[in-house]
C-alpha cells in the first residue's frame, strides 16, 4: 500500500514537471497580453515614459523564449528588471581603468589573508591535533622543510601583497594630489572673477556716489528756486508795503545770513560706502596685496577708510597724497598745508590733516575728481589722466583733481599739531603748545580748551595718583611730541603725552577722570573699545589696560620703541623699530611677523624700517621711513 502512494506521488510530480516545460517550451505567444505581466508594467509606466526605454524592453520580451519566464515573474522582479536595464551605448562607453590592478588584486590586498595571531575567526582546533602540530620537528626532516617552504609562500605571498596596497596608496596620493591642483587652479580662476567684481562694484559706487552729490546740488538749487519764488512778494504785496512803515526793507532781509550758520562752515553729507570687499578675506595671512611708491621721504602719517578703498598718506616732503588702493594709484595731491602733515584721520569720506603750520584742515574725499577706470578708455594725447605707478617711481596725478575737497581750516593752536581724532561733529587734537582743543565741525570753531600741564598741577595738589609731571628718561632728546596720541567717543577723550601718562578725560566738566601710570616713556599711539585701551610707547612696551578697573590688563616688550599701533577684531599691529610689522593675534595668543623684511630677505634685500601701520579687517596698510607703503593681508 505504501509503494502505491509513493508511485502515485511521484507520477504527480512528473505530471507538474512536464507542464511547467511545456509550458515554457510551448508556442511563443505574446507576453504583453498576459495580464499578470500587464498589471506589473502599469504600475511603473510612470518611469517608463522614455520610448528608447519602451522599445528595449517590448522588444526584450517579443523576441527570446526567455521572455516568457520573465512575464511569468514576481511582479517586484519585473519592475526592477525594467527599471535596471541600460542601453548597449553606455555600455561600450565605459571608461577603461588606469589602474594597473585588478579587482580582485585590489580586494584582496585590502583584505589580505591573517596571520595565525591576528585572525578574526580561527577554527577550532582539537586539542589533540594542536598538540601534534606543536610537537618539535627535526631540522632534516621532509617535514621540516615543507613547513619553511609553505612559511616562505605565505611570506612571499604577503609580501606581494603589501607591494600592490603600497603601490595603491602612492596611486591614490598622484590623484589626490591631482585633484589639489586642480582645486588650486579653480581657486585661482574664482578669485580673479571675485577681483573683477569687486572692480566693477567699486566703479559702480563711485558712478552711484557722483549721481547722489548731483542730485544734492540739484535739490538745493530746486529748493532755494522754491523758497525765492515763495519770498517774492506779488504786486499787491508790494502796493500794501509801500504804505506800511518797516524797519528793514526786503532786501535787507534778503541779505542777512541765516542764524547759527556761518558761510562756508557746514560739514557737506556723510557718504558711507554701500559694500564691503571680501577679497583680502581669502588670501594666506602675511600675503602681500601691492607695494607703492607713495613718497620720496619718510612716511608721518596715513590711513585708509576700508579695504581697497581711499587711502592718505603724508611726508616729510611735505606732501599729501590720496590713493586708490583698488587701483593701487595716486589719485591727487592735496594743497593748502604749509609744512608737514604730522597726523590725519579718514572716516568714510572726511579727512582731518593735522600739521606742522598748527592748523587743522577738514576735507571732502567725494568731491575728488577721478575716473576710476584709469586709462582703460583714455587717447594718446590724455595719457596723464591714468596717472599710474610704473616702475617703482611717483607719477604725479593731474592738476585740479582735488581742488574742490578743502571744506574749511581750524586755527587756534599755537604750535605743531601732533594728534588729532574725530567722531562726529567733535574733533579733538593735541598740539605741542600743551593744550587740547575740542572743535565743533558743524560751526567750525573751538568749543573747548584743556591744558594738560593745569591738570597735571591739579592732580598734585589733590595729592592724586597722578603725581607731578614727570620728564622720563626716553624722552631727554627733545624729540617725543608732548601730546603723542588721543581718541574720543561722545564726551570721553583719552589722551597720552611725553610723560607717560595715559590720561582720561570728561569733556562735560573738562576735568581728568583717571589717569594710568605704568609707561616708563613718551606715549605715542593708543586706542580704546568698550572695555579695554591698548596704548604704545617709546619704553618698547605695548601694555592693555582694563577701562572699568584702570588696571593693566596684559603687556608684552619689543626690541625697539612702539612709534604706531593699531587694532581690530582681532589682531594687534604695531611698528616697532623693524622692517617689519609685529602682529599679536587676540584669539591665538600667538605673536608673528608680517612685512617686507620676511618675503624680500630670499632677494637678499634690506626694506626701509616700518614707520606707521594701520589695519582693518584683516586688512593691513604700513608705511616706511623710504616712502613705500605696503599692503598686506593679515
Amino acid at each position: 500500500m505504501g509503494e502505491l502512494q509513493q508511485t502515485r506521488g511521484l507520477e504527480a510530480f512528473g505530471r507538474k514537471v512536464t507542464t511547467t516545460a511545456s509550458h515554457l517550451i510551448g508556442p511563443i505567444t505574446d507576453p504583453t497580453s498576459h495580464p499578470h505581466y500587464q498589471t506589473a508594467m502599469t504600475e511603473i509606466h510612470k518611469q517608463l515614459q522614455k520610448p528608447t526605454l519602451q522599445r528595449g524592453v517590448f522588444a526584450i520580451a517579443r523576441t527570446t523564449p526567455t521572455d516568457l519566464v520573465r512575464s511569468k515573474l514576481s511582479s517586484k522582479e519585473i519592475q526592477s528588471r525594467a527599471l535596471a536595464y541600460v542601453p548597449d551605448e553606455l555600455l561600450r562607453n565605459i571608461p577603461a581603468s588606469s589602474n594597473s590592478y585588478s579587482l580582485f588584486q585590489g580586494f584582496q590586498a585590502s583584505f589580505p589573508d591573517f596571520t595565525d595571531d591576528g585572525k578574526k575567526h580561527k577554527r577550532r582546533v582539537s586539542r589533540g591535533r594542536k598538540m601534534l602540530d606543536e610537537s618539535p620537528v627535526q631540522p632534516g626532516s621532509p617535514h621540516a622543510v615543507q613547513r619553511l617552504k609553505k612559511d616562505k609562500a605565505s611570506m612571499m605571498h604577503q609580501l606581494e601583497m603589501l607591494g600592490i596596497r603600497k603601490n595603491m596608496a602612492s596611486s591614490e596620493i598622484r590623484e589626490i594630489d591631482n585633484k589639489i591642483a586642480n582645486l588650486h587652479g579653480m581657486r585661482k580662476i574664482i578669485l580673479d572673477r571675485l577681483a573683477n567684481l569687486e572692480k566693477e562694484e567699486a566703479v559702480l559706487e563711485h558712478d552711484i556716489m557722483d549721481v547722489e552729490s548731483r542730485l544734492d546740488e540739484a535739490q538745493e538749487l530746486a529748493d532755494e528756486a522754491e523758497s525765492l519764488a515763495m519770498a517774492t512778494p506779488n504786486k499787491s504785496e508790494e502796493d500794501l508795503s509801500r504804505t506800511e512803515e518797516g524797519f528793514m526793507s526786503q532786501s535787507i532781509y534778503e541779505k542777512l545770513p541765516a542764524a547759527n550758520t556761518p558761510p562756508g562752515k557746514k560739514k557737506p553729507r556723510n557718504h558711507r560706502k554701500k559694500t564691503l570687499p571680501i577679497l583680502h578675506e581669502h588670501f594666506e595671512p602675511g600675503t602681500m596685496i601691492r607695494s607703492m611708491r607713495a613718497h620720496q621721504d619718510n612716511i608721518t602719517a596715513l590711513d585708509f577708510d576700508a579695504p581697497f578703498g581711499l587711502m592718505v598718506s603724508a611726508a616729510m616732503d611735505d606732501s599729501v597724497r590720496v590713493w586708490d588702493l583698488n587701483a593701487g594709484r595716486c589719485i591727487g595731491t592735496l594743497e593748502g598745508h604749509t609744512a608737514s602733515v604730522r597726523t590725519l584721520q579718514i572716516e568714510d569720506n572726511f579727512l582731518a590733516t593735522g600739521s606742522m603750520d598748527a592748523t587743522i584742515k577738514l576735507w571732502d574725499l567725494s568731491k575728488a575728481h577721478y575716473d576710476p577706470q584709469g586709462s582703460q578708455e583714455v587717447d594718446e594725447e590724455d595719457e596723464d589722466l591714468a596717472f599710474v605707478n610704473p616702475n617703482d617711481h611717483a607719477v604725479d596725478p593731474p592738476a585740479g583733481s582735488m581742488a574742490d575737497c578743502p571744506l574749511f581750516t581750524l586755527e587756534a593752536h599755537l604750535d605743531e599739531i601732533t594728534a588729532l581724532h574725530f567722531r562726529g561733529d567733535v574733533l579733538v587734537s593735541g598740539s605741542a603748545d600743551k593744550t587740547l582743543r575740542q572743535w565743533d565741525l558743524t560751526k567750525g570753531r573751538c568749543v573747548q580748551t584743556l591744558d594738560v600741564m593745569w591738570a597735571a598741577a591739579q592732580a598734585t595738589a589733590m595729592g592724586s595718583s597722578d603725581g607731578p609731571w614727570r620728564q622720563t628718561s626716553r624722552s631727554a632728546d627733545g624729540s617725543a611730541d608732548f601730546v603723542g596720541a588721543l581718541q574720543v567717543f561722545e564726551s570721553a577723550l583719552a589722551c597720552g603725552t611725553a610723560d607717560g601718562m595715559v590720561r582720561l578725560w570728561d569733556l562735560r566738566s573738562g576735568q581728568v577722570h583717571r589717569s594710568l601710570v605704568g609707561h616708563t616713556g613718551p606715549v605715542t599711539c593708543l586706542q580704546f573699545d568698550d572695555v579695554h585701551l591698548v596704548t604704545g610707547s617709546l619704553d618698547r612696551s605695548i601694555r592693555i589696560w582694563d577701562l572699568r578697573t584702570g588696571s593693566i590688563f596684559d603687556a608684552y616688550a619689543y626690541d625697539h620703541p612702539i612709534t604706531s599701533m593699531m587694532f581690530d577684531t582681532r589682531r594687534i599691529v604695531c611698528a616697532a623699530g623693524e622692517d617689519v610689522v609685529k602682529v599679536y593675534d587676540k584669539v591665538e595668543g600667538r605673536h608673528w611677523d608680517c612685512g617686507a623684511g620676511i618675503t624680500e630677505a630670499e632677494k637678499a634685500k634690506s626694506p626701509a624700517i616700518v614707520e606707521r601701520v594701520r589695519i582693518r579687517d584683516g586688512y593691513m596698510v604700513e608705511g616706511r621711513q623710504d616712502g613705500v607703503v605696503g599692503v598686506w593681508t593679515c
